[in-house]
């Protein structure tokens, strides 16, 4: 009896804990498919606030550009981006107590300023992983190269030309707004590039000056078009090269924005040739992407640069005339402040004293994307900052503009303060150093200096060079 009570009792047991072990195992089955999406959830949000400016903005990603890159002729080997975010610095310096010396430290004297200055944790854990150029080893041997073998005709035209003033170099120092058109032509004209063999060449130069057509009272505006479609007929009847590539290996240089509409009635050009032009907008139909190029627009200036050893007590300038949605919303909302100076109007100070005077100089879209003020602030040792669209900017194969300016889209103009002054101390004089250093290819020389912008113009076109013939 005793060992059947036994029995029973070993029996009901067991029943009881398979009960329980079952219940268990089903309620962990029941709730495992929430566990899992409340934690996938936590990971998804996790990661978001670590990648995205959704929460907060990183000050490494407040200068990216945004402006498409071209893939198929860029050079750029993107440096991987640091992820130290430094925290603010426990001092109340500003940025212009670091820039003496034309505005740069020397690295001895920089990383001292550094020491007594900013939080001991930080120094030396700056990395500057902006460099200058996209690959400098690359652009140099293909450099070196270009200057060995890059030849190019040009069609000729004597003195004696009824449009020789159109088509020949001015006889003068170009000047004013457009003058990298004419001086590109000027030294072009005289340099070791040119052949008088068209069979050798690798490209042929179209040489008609849009400024020039612009102030011609024989053309005129209106004329221009007229005067383009029947400059592309005689080349093609009178010379064969044109028709062998469609005008593929042709290219012409023009910096005045009516050079926009100049092909409208020469259609191959714009769809075939080579346009380098300074205005280089996306938004523009005539400029095409991947074959044209943008042309820097730079008043010429003599001598040596601007004593650059001021205290830059500004945040950031702007001079101009409103011409543009973009300059009237610039100036609705930083019409008054303190730190952005922004001037539609007569100056106190000359233009000059304001670009030294300041750490960012804007350059901001008016009737036309491109601008001269870019060449004026690195001139000034002022670094720029670009507020357009989808802007090919001057020598963008080349240079990595991140280096040494800030792009900020015009939707952000109401952020511009809280974007540059969340640049720190390191990466502002990083930006400075790079201006400076980026400036010699933003002149013009007569005498074309190596790597002068006529020479960085010269390997755009080397890049976009065709080797396409058709038999005729």
């Amino acid at each position: 009896m005793a060992s059947s009570f036994f029995l029973l009792h070993t029996i009901l047991t067991r029943r009881r804990d398979s009960n329980t072990q079952s219940h268990t195992l089903k309620s962990f089955f029941f709730f495992m498919p929430t566990t899992l999406a409340l934690a996938t959830s936590f990971l998804i949000l996790f990661y978001i606030s670590s990648t995205s400016n959704l929460f907060f903005i990183h000050p490494h990603h407040l200068h990216i550009t945004h402006h498409p890159i071209r893939p198929s002729i860029i050079l750029e080997n993107p440096p991987a981006i640091s992820t130290f975010a430094p925290p603010e610095p426990v001092v109340t310096s500003t940025i212009s107590d670091f820039a003496i010396n034309g505005g740069v430290l020397g690295e001895t004297e920089g990383q001292e300023k550094l020491k007594k200055r900013v939080a001991p944790h930080l120094v030396g854990k700056y990395i500057n992983d902006k460099k200058l150029f996209h690959d400098k080893d690359f652009f140099l041997d293909n450099y070196k190269e270009m200057n060995r073998s890059l030849k190019i005709y040009v069609y000729p035209h004597g003195r004696d030309d009824p449009f020789a003033n159109v088509l020949l170099p001015v006889d003068f120092e170009p000047e004013g707004n457009y003058a990298s058109e004419s001086y590109f032509k000027k030294v072009l004209m005289k340099s070791h590039f040119i052949t008088k063999n068209p069979s050798k060449a690798n490209l042929f130069f179209l040489p008609f000056s849009i400024a020039r057509l612009r102030h011609d009272p024989r053309v005129g505006i209106d004329g221009i078009q007229d005067f383009i479609r029947d400059y592309i007929f005689n080349i093609t009847h009178q010379y064969p090269y044109w028709n062998r590539t469609g005008g593929a290996d042709h290219f012409y240089v023009a910096c005045h924005s009516i050079g926009r509409s100049a092909m409208e009635k020469a259609i191959e050009v714009k769809l075939n040739a080579i346009q380098v032009v300074c205005s280089s907008s996306y938004y523009l139909s005539s400029y095409v992407a991947h074959k044209d190029a943008s042309l820097p627009q730079i008043w010429p200036r003599q001598g040596d640069p601007p004593n650059l050893a001021l205290e830059r007590t500004k945040l950031a300038f702007f001079a101009g005339s409103m011409n543009s949605p973009v300059r009237e919303k610039l100036l609705q909302v930083w019409r008054d402040d303190s730190e952005i100076s922004v001037h539609f109007g007569h100056l106190k100070t000359s233009y000059a004293e304001e670009l030294l005077a300041s750490k960012f100089c804007l350059q901001v879209k008016g009737f036309e994307v491109n601008t001269a003020r870019i060449g004026d602030a690195l001139y000034y040792g002022c670094v720029p900052v670009i507020i357009a669209n989808h802007y090919d900017l001057p020598f963008q194969d080349i240079l990595n503009w991140q280096s040494f300016s800030v792009v900020v889209a015009t939707l952000d103009i109401p952020l511009l303060k809280k974007i540059l002054r969340g640049i720190s101390i390191e990466e502002y004089l990083v930006l400075q150093r790079n201006v400076l250093k980026v400036r010699e290819h933003f002149q013009w020389h007569l005498s074309p200096v190596d790597l002068d912008a006529f020479y960085m113009v010269m390997y755009e076109l080397w890049l976009r060079r065709s080797t396409l013939r058709v038999s005729t």
